[in-house]
């Protein structure tokens, strides 16, 4: 059954009226967020973090040493040159020394006469001891004769026979004496002997490690001065250990404290295009005065020889780890005051000053460990450009615009 005109026309009048007012509130809404100034935010969330730091190293050798003569001589015959690889107890040099010959040979003829010397005290101490062990003997008899029979012996010839008892005696603790002094001048003619041995023994320069003569600094026929004594004396050869290598790295003061033993590193040899791995083995411990930095070393192998001392290399060291810590971008913080802040876009889609506490930072991210929660969102860009209570049209970073009332994570 149809209607009549005058109820389908109240009806259509109905349905255009509810029209307009939706399309109105639609408009009006519209108009409301086009007013507000939009807000670039980002969503505090959780994520690692590791800084790196980035200097330039330059390979050492893993020792380095110039080799003096220690006694003063000639150089009879040098046996090595520059480049030339050496190894431990390998004959580098010999010098002519010829008073330090006469003085070993002068203090092997003390040795021999103090030895012969010793052998005569003993001999004399051998006939000291028979000679009081007869008159010892002697005296015994004679007193126990004089004890069996009194008045057979005279007290004359009793006094006399005690009185060489008692003289013999001490010659025999002379003879002992004598006979310890004469061992204690062997004792120092063998120490002499062994001075002066030991000294010719370093008219034989050899080397004291593996490595690689890097520098000569004398020729046969010169004559050196000995280190001991001269504090300007001249070194015969500069050796460097190179089957392992030093890659030392001054590390800012301000990031010192972040450097440990076993730290994992990056190299790039610019040299030769290598590409290395290693490990922080030691650091100085303590800051150089003059650059500000800590000294840290990391130990290289190189036995195939493709380093060499003085090269550089660009290192790359982990010296920041933080396995899941709250993050936002660097941005979001102002720390132009003591203490930093930063703007959450609140539920109400309003700014809202928060402070902070920060972690670790890296050129991107900043660890929050205090003043946030997960999920809540932060203004990222030209904070200056708001103020706290202020309503915004908020546009999360990397995403689709969000309403004011869009939810904050973590509320």
């Amino acid at each position: 059954m149809s209607l009549p005109f005058s109820a389908r026309g109240l009806r259509f009048a109905l349905l255009l009226a509810s029209g307009i007012v939706a399309i109105g509130c639609r408009q009006a809404r519209s108009t409301s967020e086009a007013v507000l100034p939009s807000a670039a935010v980002a969503r505090v969330g959780r994520a690692p973090l590791s800084n790196h730091l980035e200097v330039a190293g330059e390979f050492l050798p893993f020792q380095e040493v110039e080799i003096h003569a220690k006694v003063a001589g000639y150089i009879r015959k040098i046996y090595v040159d520059i480049g030339d690889r050496v190894h431990t107890g390998q004959l580098l040099a010999e010098l002519d020394v010829p008073e330090m010959t006469a003085q070993v040979e002068g203090a092997q003829a003390g040795v021999q006469r103090s030895q012969e010397e010793i052998l005569r005290a003993r001999s004399a101490v051998a006939r000291a001891e028979a000679d009081h062990a007869a008159l010892h003997a002697a005296a015994q008899r004679l007193q126990q004769a004089s004890e069996t029979r009194p008045g057979l012996i005279a007290q004359q010839e009793l006094d006399d026979a005690q009185a060489k008892d008692t003289s013999s005696g001490a010659q025999v603790d002379a003879a002992k004496s004598e006979f310890s002094a004469m061992e204690q001048a062997l004792s120092a003619a063998k120490a002499e002997h062994r001075h002066y041995a030991s000294l010719a023994d370093y008219s034989s320069i050899t080397s004291p490690f593996d490595g690689i003569v890097t520098w000569r600094y004398a020729d046969t026929g010169a004559l050196l001065q000995a280190g001991t004594s001269n504090v300007g004396s001249m070194p015969v050869l500069k050796l460097a250990q190179v089957n392992v290598l030093r890659l030392r790295l001054p590390v800012p003061e301000a990031l010192a404290q972040y450097v440990r033993v076993g730290d994992m590193a990056k190299i790039h040899v610019q040299a030769n295009g290598e590409e290395l791995t290693g490990r922080v083995v030691r650091t100085t411990g303590e800051l150089d005065l003059t650059t500000r930095s800590l000294q840290v070393e990391i130990d290289l192998p190189n036995g195939d020889g493709k380093l060499t001392p003085g090269m550089y290399a660009a290192v790359t060291l982990d010296i920041q780890r933080n396995g899941n810590g709250l993050t936002v971008p660097v941005e979001a913080v102002d720390r132009s005051d003591s203490n930093p802040f930063v703007f959450v876009v609140n539920a109400q889609g309003r700014i809202e000053k928060r402070a902070v506490k920060l972690g670790m930072e890296t050129p991107n991210l900043i660890e929050v460990t205090d003043g946030l929660r997960e999920g809540e969102l932060v203004v990222a860009a030209n904070m200056s450009s708001f103020n706290p209570g202020e309503a915004v049209n908020a546009k999360e970073t990397g995403s689709k615009s969000m309403s004011p009332s869009a939810g904050n994570g973590g509320k």
